[in-house]
């Protein structure tokens, strides 16, 4: 390759992916111990370095992978942090994404090669750098998408309840929701689809179990339908 830009500085880019679960009621993000310095045994995003021969986007993809065990994940690039000082070893420019897993898909067993762990959002340890201003703005983003995209089924498993359905949204926008209100606008969308099968972990008479149709929202979202909560 010939050697173009050789008067200007080389900086390492960074990819850090703010991971969101949603589990016994909680909204739920993934943290691992940093294992090596500055900041080692701190908590940390899950990141890494971009190589020479891929994207931004292949790049997060292979580290949730890494960390996940899944692919197809729904994720979306956040933000590029550049200051000059957010790293102390090194000039790191990241690009963050963020993702959101079905925990009950997560590999649990990557969890000891990783040092990972779920923490609810309301619990978390600070972390390193500006990973905490990454998982802020993560969170405004994800409250946003959440209201005008049906991204919130992402988070749950594949059969739900409409109280579980209502319970992330409401750990997602840090407020609770009419559930009246709630319950009549899901509904009216015509997006879930009703199983004949009851949840009846929480109560004797047992709530029924939904899913979401995925190819019924693809096919009205082509014709102009917009989904808003």
């Amino acid at each position: 390759m010939t050697p173009y830009y050789t008067g200007s500085h080389k900086h390492l880019i960074a990819i850090d992916c703010i991971i969101f679960g949603f589990d016994e009621g909680e909204l739920k993000i993934l943290l691992h111990r940093r294992k090596f310095e500055p900041e080692k045994g701190k908590w940390s995003l899950m990141g890494g370095f971009l190589q020479p021969d891929e994207s931004i986007d292949n790049a997060a993809r292979r580290i949730l992978k890494g960390c996940s065990g899944l692919t197809n994940l729904f994720m979306e690039q956040l933000y590029t942090f550049g200051e000059t000082d957010r790293d102390p070893g090194e000039r790191v420019i990241s690009t963050a994404y963020f993702a959101l897993i079905r925990i009950d898909d997560y590999n649990k067993e990557l969890s000891l090669e990783t040092t990972a762990h779920w923490w609810p959002i309301s619990k978390k340890p600070a972390l390193i750098f500006d990973h905490d201003k990454m998982v802020e703005m993560a969170l405004e983003r994800l409250k946003i998408r959440s209201k005008n995209r049906p991204i919130g089924f992402e988070l749950l498993p594949r059969k739900f309840t409409v109280p579980q359905l209502q319970s992330l949204y409401e750990a997602i926008n840090r407020r609770n929701l009419d559930k009246r209100n709630f319950r009549k606008k899901i509904l009216s969308m015509n997006l879930l689809q009703k199983l004949n099968e009851k949840e009846k972990k929480t109560s004797k008479k047992g709530a029924f179990l939904y899913r979401f149709d995925k190819r019924k929202y693809n096919r009205l979202a082509e014709k102009g339908f917009h989904f808003e909560l």
